[in-house]
């Protein structure tokens, strides 16, 4: 960008005459020269001995500097030419070969011992005059040299004649003040060391964290075993208690507290001594920092755009905002314009614009994006974040400074993908990314973004990152869009009243009592015959002791022939005549049109055949068997397997789900347990595989209100003479019983000498987790052969015969 130094000027340099710092870029390398004797610039009119400079290539200057031929005068001044006028170039060249010393960190030079040189890069240096780069400790006589090869170039500081080094020169004085004053660069974030190691906390403030190891995942009883403790500073260590693992590390530093074992510092397999990369283990990105040009004064126009706000001037000062007649993107031109500078570490990264009394944005361009006001929550364990600046000034005009504000708008709606897995995707959002070192030291962060739709859009996609379990939401008064509503209709006080009464952040699958308000009141108000309390099961006898109530589980067990699965088709058929409800049947034991027989008869209460079981009853007719169709198609579907594979128990439970929708089924029959595909990994139980079986059902009949009934068989009884079989009876697990909400044993006399006994079904209610539904007791039902239905009382019938094995399945 300059012009190359007339001969004039060269020869007068080269003479050793005094003239003032000239900057001269020659194809982009800038090089000072020095008009003092100290240096000076060769070429071919002459030069001096005491330096040699050269240019190279044309593309970049080489200082070269070395002691000169007749040694040093013990004082650092300056040497003379030889005698004889001009130095010949050739023989300065040689001279300054032969003088360079070898690079080495300690060299001796001249008659002083011990002479310490140092080497600069050209690029960091690009001039330096003698005394700016080495020091030689040396004590009168010669002068220590350095030179390095390729892009180095150094020169040479003598001492005075005492030994005693001169002290670093003004340039370097001024390099090491700022230095001092500038802010330390912002740490690696905690979360990010961390996660390397595969820890992962709920928040990342200071304190002492209990969570699962990820080596022994806390052991058989997976406890909470690994102890971390992270200090203000930022420096961490972790520790695992159980003696068979002695996971543990740090960040390397010493540190204080229970986590490190009382020894003060971190184990040998720490940060220290294992670089522990961030997860964002790229090359940091390139932006550019915007060069403003303020207004020495904010107009009183801009002033005033605040005032109307509620926000005053002093306000403005404290959070820096500005104004610059910058030029507008959207208009075209320049206007005056707020500028709401963004810092991180004191260091100005972005400016974002906006025209007073327009609702037009725009941010520096190619600008780092952090949130604005990010140094103000430094170290702060409750933050708040809002939708926009003005916003964050109400706050700080309200007396809360621990605020910070996006730096732009707000999304439409939430997005269905969640949050991308690589943040270097995560576009959006990359301001929350690059200050994730201050948000994580935040345990209690309040997100008061806009009322609107996008607003709330915006606190989601915020919480989804930031973590649900620290984040709660602002609810702005009624009338009240943002904070700088608030701030203008209800002042200082009704925002610290709104910032005082913030709700917990939903969190999916965590609720209070609270929220459930309505619904329990609406539960305490129930009337008896409400099915929120059970639903009539037909039979007075019964309804004493168990009601069905939707949502729960029942298992029905009973020795082979008892009549389980013909008792629960009765119990169906009257909950469906009585309260409407219908079902999906997944029976394997039955055939579709024995089914279909059985509930027909329930239905129309006539024999389904002319067979010996009607005692000569007449059977219903075709009509009867056309409208028990129909009927029976609107309250009960089928679940059956269309092939000859074995249904498991998630294919049921889809199949369920869709009843649920498509046909508003109430309840759900599983008959049995046996006829099932059980298959399992071998590392797991049978019980372990009841257990998870169980809990699925369980969870299905919870959310989609839905009860449902699973019909288990006993395991074979030794020497069993008759009598009913117990819930711990079944065949699999005890937890058959564990988790159920009701078991139910059914049974019936072996005794074919007693018809009567052979009619009674006995109904053993072994178990009812909600007393409001019933309690543990017995009863008796009789079974009507003709119609297949129980009785409360006993009929009675003639010419019963014990053989008929069609009385009860």
């Amino acid at each position: 960008g300059g012009e190359l130094p007339s001969a004039r000027e060269r020869r007068r340099w080269a003479a050793g005459g005094k003239g003032p710092e000239d900057a001269l870029m020659y194809r982009g390398v800038f090089a000072l020269f020095s008009g003092g004797p100290s240096l000076n610039l060769w070429n071919r009119s002459g030069g001096a001995s005491g330096a040699v400079g050269r240019w190279h290539g044309a593309m970049r200057l080489r200082c070269l500097a070395s002691a000169s031929a007749g040694g040093g005068n013990g004082n650092g001044g300056p040497t003379r030419p030889p005698p004889g006028g001009k130095a010949n170039p050739n023989q300065a060249r040689t001279q300054y070969q032969k003088q360079r010393p070898p690079v080495k960190n300690y060299q001796n030079g001249g008659q002083g011992d011990g002479s310490r040189q140092r080497s600069y890069p050209t690029s960091k240096y690009p001039s330096r005059s003698s005394s700016a780069n080495q020091w030689t400790n040396g004590g009168g006589g010669g002068a220590g040299a350095a030179n390095r090869a390729g892009k180095y170039a150094s020169a040479t500081v003598q001492t005075g004649g005492n030994g005693a080094p001169r002290g670093p020169p003004p340039r370097q004085q001024q390099q090491q003040r700022r230095q001092q004053q500038q802010p330390k660069a912002a740490a690696i974030p905690v979360r990010d060391l961390l996660r390397e190691a595969g820890i992962t906390l709920s928040h990342y403030g200071p304190g002492t964290h209990r969570t699962s190891c990820p080596k022994c995942l806390g052991g058989s009883d997976k406890e909470k075993s690994l102890s971390v403790t992270i200090n203000a500073d930022g420096e961490f260590v972790y520790n695992c208690f159980r003696g068979s693992c002695g996971f543990n590390g740090g960040s390397g530093k010493t540190l204080s507290g229970s986590a490190a074992g009382g020894r003060g510092a971190a184990r040998p397999n720490s940060a220290n001594n294992k670089t522990l990369m961030p997860l964002r283990g790229k090359e940091s990105e390139t932006y550019t920092v915007p060069k403003p040009s303020f207004l020495p004064v904010v107009p009183p126009q801009v002033v005033q755009f605040f005032a109307k706000r509620g926000i005053m001037k002093e306000t403005l000062d404290k959070a820096r905002v500005q104004a610059e007649m910058a030029h507008c993107p959207q208009k075209g031109h320049k206007a005056l314009s707020v500028a709401f500078p963004y810092y991180e570490n004191g260091q100005l990264v972005n400016i974002k614009y906006r025209l007073p009394g327009e609702k037009v944005f725009w941010q520096a361009k190619g600008a780092k994006k952090i949130l604005y006001g990010l140094d103000d929550i430094a170290n702060e364990s409750t933050i708040i974040i809002v939708e926009g600046e003005c916003d964050k000034l109400a706050l700080l005009q309200a007396g809360y400074t621990n605020c910070v504000s996006v730096p732009d708008g707000a999304p439409s709606k939430v997005s269905e993908t969640g949050v991308p897995e690589d943040p270097d995707q995560d576009k959006k959002f990359s301001y929350i990314w690059n200050c994730r070192a201050q948000l994580d030291h935040a345990s209690k962060i309040l997100i008061g973004t806009d009322s609107d739709g996008p607003g709330q859009a915006l606190g989601e996609e915020l919480a989804r990152r930031l973590g649900k379990e620290r984040c709660w939401q602002i609810k702005w008064p009624e009338g009240c869009k943002d904070a700088n509503d608030t701030l203008q209709q209800h002042g200082p006080q009704g925002m610290k009243a709104v910032l005082e009464s913030p709700e917990a952040f939903p969190i999916r699958g965590l609720f209070d009592f609270k929220m459930f308000q309505d619904d329990i009141l609406n539960y305490y108000g129930l009337k008896d015959a409400d099915e929120r309390r059970g639903v009539s099961t037909g039979w007075k006898t019964v309804d004493e002791y168990y009601r069905v109530v939707p949502g729960e589980l029942t298992i029905v067990t009973g020795v082979p022939n008892s009549g389980k699965s013909e008792w629960i088709d009765a119990l169906l058929y009257n909950i469906s005549s009585q309260s409407g409800w219908c079902f999906a049947l997944c029976s394997m034991e039955k055939k579709v049109r024995e089914h279909a027989r059985q509930l027909l008869e329930k239905h129309t209460g006539k024999p389904f055949f002319d067979a010996p079981y009607a005692r000569g009853e007449k059977r219903m007719s075709q009509e009867d068997v056309e409208a028990g169709l129909e009927w029976l198609s609107e309250r009960f579907f089928l679940v059956r397997h269309e092939d000859e594979m074995l249904p498991n128990m998630d294919w049921i439970l889809n199949i369920a789900r869709a009843a649920v929708m498509r046909y508003g089924i109430r309840g759900l029959v599983i008959d049995p347990y046996n006829e099932l595909d059980h298959q399992r990994p071998n590392s797991m139980s049978e019980t372990e595989y009841v257990s998870q079986m169980l809990t699925k059902i369980k969870r299905f009949a919870q959310h989609y209100d839905c009860h449902v009934w699973f019909v288990a068989h006993p395991k074979q009884l030794a020497n069993w003479r008759g009598e009913a079989p117990d819930l711990y009876d079944i065949s699999g697990s005890a937890h058959f019983i564990n988790k159920a909400d009701n078991g139910i044993v059914i049974h019936r006399s072996r005794d074919t000498s007693n018809p009567e006994l052979m009619r009674a079904a006995q109904i053993f209610v072994r178990k009812v987790r909600n007393k409001a539904a019933g309690h543990i007791g017995d009863c008796t039902l009789y079974y009507d052969r003709k119609s297949g239905r129980y009785l409360d009382e006993d009929a009675g019938e003639a010419g019963d015969h014990a053989e008929d094995e069609e009385l009860i399945h």
